[in-house]
């Protein structure tokens, strides 16, 4: 018998759940992501309890205040005061193509076996009776996830496509291998009326939890379904230069990367899902720009503004927060840049302000530019440029923020009398180019150069201030 360990900050309450469930004549089972995760030794992060036996409305009576409505379906629960999810079991029935296009019916005396049968793959239809240490595994999870296998439960696994971006993410997540039968179901499906959130969704599993990011990327293409995702079908048939890039398409590039992300991935989420989506979309630009040069070599020159409009687009489209686009945006433009700081002409001041100003955090871009050299097996990395930039930027105090304007209004209003106006406004633009560009590098100096523009003489000779 498997023996699954309950969550210590969680334990007593969730048996007390079942408990009382059971005194009331009803059978609770913890089933889906949570007892997959505890046969895998991963701690859950929440519940999921089915209970057979008793009505929705019953169910609520015994936890008075406790249970609030999920969703569409009235046969789901949010417990108010626990990370729990109680359900009755479903009847669904089909009135569309889309994720949500069902009409769902609790059923609290639908059989095991019949609710099961329902769920996406074998590994998310154990059930465990925490009260008993009783399972009821009607499709062989316990079996498939020994033998790392991603396996689809029944014939309504072609009820939701969801199910194949789920799949993605799962084979990434738990390093599992997808059955051939599962490939073909997931042939039939189609993901054009998916909702872009939940596809938005899935893709953020992906990377802020997969451990074999390609695999799930390849199954995409397995199952073919990239051609719900342009920008990614693109990279598929984009063959590279194979001096510099041995591992094959611009596709399998992208999959080695993100191999290598999960082993740099930062710690915070909303790092993690920048860095990550860098990662996927930084060679986004390379359909539009590869082409033979002069020397009989692919090259892909000017690729990384070329991918900000297909990043963009891939990014809006699954609707990901503006915030998110806007942050990722720069380290595609720029993410080519670090590998330049190996050559000494290149790794100057002027060169770190003006990249900290554009990308606003190096440490981000360093993840996706450390990724991207990763990400072209059998080469060994070449991580000396990045390392260079990180000293330099660690030294500098630029490592995780943009350089910050070293004379502001009040300096002016202090230092020289000048009132807000137009002409202020462009010469604080002026002066914070210049500080950019290492005219001045501290207060003092700034206001000498400042009163300097204001004559009318730029001291180091590059142009003079045409404020009015």
């Amino acid at each position: 018998m498997e023996s699954f360990r309950l969550p210590p900050g969680i334990a007593s309450e969730a048996i007390a759940v079942c408990t009382r469930i059971r005194d009331n004549g009803g059978h609770a089972y913890l089933v889906g992501g949570c007892v997959r995760d505890m046969a895998m030794h991963i701690a859950p992060n929440d519940l999921d309890v089915e209970v057979f036996g008793i009505a929705p409305e019953a169910l609520r009576a015994l936890f008075p205040g406790n249970l609030f409505p999920a969703g569409k379906s009235f046969g789901i629960y949010k417990h108010g005061n626990l990370p729990m999810d109680i359900g009755i079991p479903r009847r669904e029935s089909v009135v569309g193509s889309g994720h949500r296009d069902f009409e769902i019916f609790s059923d609290p005396n639908l059989p095991l076996l019949v609710a099961a049968s329902r769920r996406d793959f074998t590994i998310n239809a154990i059930y465990w009776d925490p009260l008993e240490n009783h399972i009821e595994d009607p499709f062989n999870g316990m079996g498939d996830m020994k033998e790392k296998k991603l396996q689809h439960v029944s014939s309504k696994f072609v009820e939701d496509p969801l199910r194949v971006l789920r799949g993605m993410q799962f084979l990434a997540r738990f390093d599992l291998h997808a059955a051939e039968e599962t490939i073909g179901l997931c042939r039939r499906l189609t993901l054009e009326n998916l909702s872009a959130e939940r596809i938005y969704a899935e893709f953020c599993k992906l990377l802020l939890f997969g451990h074999s990011i390609g695999a799930g990327i390849q199954f995409l293409s397995k199952t073919n379904c990239l051609r719900f995702f342009p920008e990614l079908a693109a990279l598929e048939n984009c063959q590279q230069d194979p001096a510099n890039h041995p591992e094959g398409c611009v596709l399998r590039h992208i999959e080695c990367a993100l191999d290598a992300y999960a082993t740099l991935r930062p710690g915070r989420e909303w790092d993690a899902l920048v860095t990550g989506f860098g990662v996927l979309c930084h060679d986004f630009g390379k359909p539009a720009c590869t082409h033979w040069n002069g020397a009989g070599r692919l090259s892909a020159r000017g690729h990384e503004r070329a991918g900000l409009g297909p990043t963009e687009a891939f990014l809006t489209r699954m609707r990901a927060p503006k915030q998110l686009i806007k942050e990722v945006l720069p380290l595609v433009e720029f993410h080519m840049i670090p590998r330049r700081f190996a050559r000494s002409e290149e790794a100057t001041q002027c060169a770190l302000n003006r990249l900290a100003h554009n990308v606003r955090r190096i440490d981000r871009l360093l993840v996706v530019a450390r990724c991207d050299n990763m990400g072209r097996p059998p080469l060994v990395p070449d991580l000396s440029g990045g390392d260079i930039l990180e000293k330099m930027a660690r030294r500098a105090k630029l490592f995780k923020n943009p350089p910050m304007p070293l004379i502001r209004g009040r300096d002016l209003r202090k230092g020289l009398d000048m009132k807000p106006s137009p002409k202020m406004g462009t010469l604080l633009t002026q002066l914070f180019e210049d500080q950019l560009d290492g005219k001045f590098h501290d207060l003092k100096s700034g206001m000498t150069h400042a009163k300097k523009l204001l004559r009318g003489r730029d001291p180091s000779g590059h142009g003079k201030f045409r404020g009015r």
